[in-house]
């Protein structure tokens, strides 16, 4: 019988495609750190790292569950491509990354992966931020792999979290 995911209510199943596991030692509080990644989120996230059909003005996580996660265009646009499914400050936040293997917005939260990012206070004014981006086997025939492949690249959650960290530590 399979479990159920305690935030959306989608079966879980053995993945097929295994998560990208990232962390960082912040130099801040989990408080301040958790503070910078969510209300700070317009402040560090990449420019160039959007789905919307013209450049990004400003990005968005609004804080609760159930909160919407968007850019907002030159064009005057919202382009959506998540929503926050966990919000626990300030340790903890779960998104559903909902963008296709084609780089597109999927509404149906059964066909997305999701963003779990943790915050673990260490010793000497130290905060262990650690991100898991799983379930990629839910996304479309195809896309897991490349999904995969991309945020895992150099250019995927490794800078996302260099760039985190220079906003924090600022």
């Amino acid at each position: 019988m399979p479990t159920t995911h305690p935030h959306n209510a989608v079966p879980l199943s053995a993945s097929s495609v295994a998560p990208v596991r990232k962390s960082i030692r912040v130099r801040s509080s989990a408080a301040h750190a958790f503070d910078v990644f969510t209300a700070g989120f317009d402040r560090w996230w990449p420019r160039d790292h959007h789905i919307g059909k013209s450049p990004m003005k400003r990005a968005v996580l609004e804080p609760r569950v159930g909160g919407r996660c968007y850019t907002q265009q030159e064009d005057g646009t919202d382009c959506d491509w998540g929503s926050v499914l966990a919000w626990e400050p300030p340790r903890r936040i779960v998104l559903a990354w909902q963008i296709t293997g084609e780089w597109t917005f999927e509404p149906d939260l059964a066909k997305c992966s999701e963003v779990e990012v943790t915050f673990t206070e260490e010793p000497g004014g130290f905060t262990r931020v650690e991100l898991v981006h799983d379930h990629l086997d839910r996304i479309d025939a195809g896309g897991a792999q490349a999904m995969r492949g991309a945020v895992d690249s150099p250019n995927g959650w490794g800078l996302v979290l260099q760039l985190f960290q220079g906003e924090a530590e600022r």
